[in-house]
């Protein structure tokens, strides 16, 4: 069996009252569960930097293919200084709970998080069950709801 790891890290200082203001906007702002999973934003955040700081000195072709992989998921990006400022925000709004609010199929960020769990959200005709799933771009606008099939009861 693989071992798990962590996909993120916590704060350094765990009671840094200006990060923990933040986070609790965020939290509220994007319906999250729990900072978690803004740490875990971080983390992807925190990835992607380090891949274009690689490819600084590498060739354009090398710089195409993460630009064409980040504008699939949706981030608006031409070089890698866009790829240097992207923010954890930038992530969270990619989020399948975050568009389900934006399409307007749910009013506030907790009740999308509940539909999305209750497996009423469809993308591309598929149920998804992870609110943190990041929707590619042309997966965005495949986003529904799953409909109600009415029986009727024969006496």
């Amino acid at each position: 069996m693989k071992r798990k790891h962590k996909k993120y890290s916590k704060p350094k200082r765990p009671f840094d009252k200006t990060r923990i203001a933040e986070e609790a906007q965020i939290k509220k702002d994007f319906g999250l569960k729990n900072k978690k999973e803004i740490w875990k934003a971080e983390a992807q955040i925190k990835k992607i930097r380090e891949k274009a700081k690689k490819l600084i000195s590498a060739d354009s072709n090398e710089q195409k293919v993460l630009f064409n992989g980040l504008k699939k998921i949706g981030f608006k990006i031409e070089s890698i200084g866009d790829i240097l400022s992207l923010d954890k925000k930038d992530y969270l709004k990619r989020r399948l709970q975050t568009l389900v609010l934006t399409k307007k199929l749910a009013t506030t960020p907790k009740s999308a998080r509940q539909l999305i769990v209750h497996k009423k959200v469809l993308v591309n005709k598929r149920i998804i069950n992870i609110p943190s799933y990041i929707v590619p771009l042309e997966l965005e606008d495949k986003i529904s709801l799953k409909k109600k099939i009415k029986t009727e009861k024969n006496k």
